[in-house]
């Protein structure tokens, strides 16, 4: 269940968010505004923190955690457009999407994030347009992983698309060539657009020829430059 962390202010998301990616274009008049429109919350593993579909009321700034970007179709299928890691600022894409969330982000792991008020969101960037060019420039960054991630899927058999992912899980979320995987197998399938049965295979094929070392959800890439020749044959 989501929980409430502390009160409203500096103390919970101010900390968090501004100093890390915002604070040097803001003026104090500007702070304030967006200080009293957050909320710190905590979510727990298969929690939504926004929902596909629901109007676009908050972006949210990741403190803590590991969280995965999903599409649902038409038929139900889920597709994991990307995986983003705190530190981090989710969920900016949906302020410009017809006001409502083009996709849900659920928590992969526990998770701290602070909910921003959009329309206070809004009102700054109406007075202050260098703050505008950075929050366009952060809520980019899930559109960038998700286009290499479909380039992967529609050129790529299935060990390049299992070797672009843990590539990308070492390089951008884990940063470390041994994690612990917040994905189920279940998950990694959604992410490669592949079987589970494809996947598990893929995992024991990469296993068994000395690529990766995996013991439950232990992972440890033991010859990156096999993986990254893997990813390149496609």
């Amino acid at each position: 269940m989501t929980e409430i962390s502390n009160a409203l202010g500096l103390s919970n998301c101010d900390d968090f968010l501004f100093n890390l990616v915002c604070n040097e274009f803001l003026s104090a008049e500007e702070m304030e505004i967006i200080q009293q429109s957050s909320i710190q919350l905590k979510f727990q593993r298969g929690e939504a923190i926004i929902k596909q579909g629901a109007r676009s009321t908050h972006i949210a700034y990741l403190s803590k955690g590991v969280v995965k970007h999903v599409y649902e179709d038409e038929t139900g299928r889920n597709l994991i457009l990307a995986i983003s890691s705190a530190p981090n600022l989710i969920g900016g894409a949906n302020m410009f999407y017809n006001g409502k969330n083009a996709f849900t982000i659920f928590a992969l792991e526990a998770c701290h994030a602070c909910l921003i008020d959009i329309s206070a969101l809004k009102q700054v960037i109406l007075m202050n347009s260098q703050f505008a060019l950075k929050l366009f420039e952060v809520a980019s960054d899930m559109f960038h992983d998700a286009i290499f991630n479909f380039i992967s899927l529609a050129h790529k058999h299935v060990n390049g698309r299992v070797a672009d992912i843990f590539i990308y899980l070492s390089r951008s979320i884990y940063k470390s060539e041994k994690f612990t995987l917040s994905l189920t197998r279940k998950e990694l399938s959604e992410f490669a657009g592949v079987s589970q049965e494809n996947v598990i295979t893929t995992l024991s094929k990469f296993k068994h020829e000395g690529i990766i070392s995996v013991e439950g959800k232990s992972i440890e890439i033991l010859d990156f430059d096999k993986l990254i020749k893997i990813s390149k044959i496609g």
